[in-house]
């Protein structure tokens, strides 16, 4: 029901009373409106240990993943193999199998924007979780870039731009165009979040394939995503698609200059990706899934927020007005 109440005269100014009863009632339902979105955020896990233990996981792993990823995607790169592009996709196989194997059990095993992206559009974690998991995997991707170029080759660091964060290079290093890149960023990750992520997040096949078979499901997606892209582009400042938008943070804090040249389509192709995808399993048959339980879903957070209009004030400057508008649904 929708009523409105609109009160001009003096006569009809209600008693102060009533003004101060009903100052208070907003004033209380503010307050439980600020509760429950606090809530809805997961603001209390600030003041949690183990998240900002889960936090500190994700930021060790990623770098070293970052480490060890990025250091055998350049030695296959300068490998004397007739064609070394096609070992980089075992090596990334390999070495997310193992991390994922770790790290899952610890903290989620996301190690990258793009998952932690899309399991707080599920409801899987908080906005809050979500946020410190970002900011730690970026840290951690600066941390393992930092390490690895005090250890490699320039010349090698060079000419692969760091495991090859090259957007539209020119020279040795060339990249590919930035909107082949952003083409390449947002199919490459919609691919592993349909075969990858939609098993992980799906309860019944997770438990039936137990945690090893859906780490080596997860990672064969990585590695057949970094295949395909390797394979089309086949460029040394362009190391195939990243899955991580942080991958290329720490290069381009590092060294600079041309590595921020179309930087952001390591983000918006990703970042876009999970928000068509996180859509799409919204039209899924729900009887040959059984999806986490996301109760911080974004559409089940969303929706109170657009519909929960409860009351609103408002006086004219000499205080002899009044009107209250209430929607009830």
């Amino acid at each position: 029901m929708d009523s409105v109440i609109s009160l001009d005269s003096d006569h009809n100014i209600p008693t102060k009373s009533s003004a101060e009863n009903h100052e208070a009632t907003v004033l209380k339902q503010s307050q439980s409106l600020k509760v429950t979105f606090l809530a809805s955020i997961g603001a209390h896990e600030f003041s949690s240990s183990e998240m900002w233990k889960a936090a500190l996981t994700e930021l060790v792993a990623t770098a070293s993943l970052m480490f060890t990823l990025t250091t055998s995607i350049v030695s296959c790169l300068d490998s004397h193999q007739t064609d070394p592009k096609l070992l980089i996709p075992f090596a990334v196989f390999i070495i997310a199998f193992l991390f994922l194997l770790v790290t899952v059990p610890l903290s989620g095993g996301h190690m990258s924007p793009v998952f932690t992206i899309i399991a707080a559009l599920k409801g899987i974690i908080s906005l809050s979780r979500a946020s410190i998991y970002i900011l730690a995997q970026c840290v951690g991707s600066i941390t393992g870039f930092l390490l690895l170029s005090s250890v490699m080759n320039h010349d090698a660091a060079k000419k692969y731009s760091l495991g090859g964060c090259t957007i539209d290079g020119n020279g040795s290093a060339s990249g590919v165009s930035p909107g082949t890149a952003l083409i390449i960023e947002f199919c490459c990750t919609f691919v592993v979040l349909y075969v990858g992520v939609t098993i992980a997040f799906d309860k019944r096949r997770s438990k039936e394939l137990g945690l090893p078979m859906v780490c080596a499901v997860v990672a064969g997606a990585m590695a057949l995503a970094v295949f395909v892209s390797i394979t089309v582009t086949g460029r040394a400042g362009y190391a195939g698609v990243g899955l991580n938008p942080a991958r290329c943070l720490g290069p381009a804090l590092l060294k600079g200059g041309s590595l921020w040249d179309g930087h952001w389509v390591f983000w918006i192709g990703p970042v876009l990706a999970c928000i068509i995808y996180y859509g799409f399993t919204k039209g899924l048959p729900k009887e040959g899934l059984a999806w986490e339980d996301g109760k911080l879903d974004f559409v089940n957070l969303a929706a109170p927020a657009l519909c929960c209009w409860r009351s609103r004030r408002t006086f004219d400057a000499n205080g002899k007005g009044l009107s209250i508008v209430t929607l009830n649904h």
